[in-house]
């Protein structure tokens, strides 16, 4: 196992954090928590997946990040911030 392979299933770890933590109702799906993980750690898959020319991979992680920092940056914007 290489750090590229210890850093994706890192990536992917907060995301399923994030996941299972709401999916218990543990953490808000609007909480700034929630976003941060799910930011970090989709853009972080997305990298990799530009590295590796994983187009499919790239599409779905990118998208996941893009929605997870316009979701912070829209509730910070209208005055009620997530979390």
């Amino acid at each position: 196992m290489d750090l590229v392979d210890i850093i994706e299933i890192g990536g992917s770890l907060l995301i399923l954090l994030a996941f299972g933590a709401a999916q218990l109702r543990r953490l808000d799906m609007h909480s700034l928590t929630y976003l941060v993980l799910n930011l970090v750690g989709s853009a972080t898959l997305a990298v990799i997946a530009l590295a590796q020319h994983s187009w499919g991979f790239l599409l779905l992680e990118g998208s996941w990040a893009i929605v997870s920092a316009a979701s912070l940056v829209t509730g910070r914007r209208g005055g009620h911030g997530p979390g």
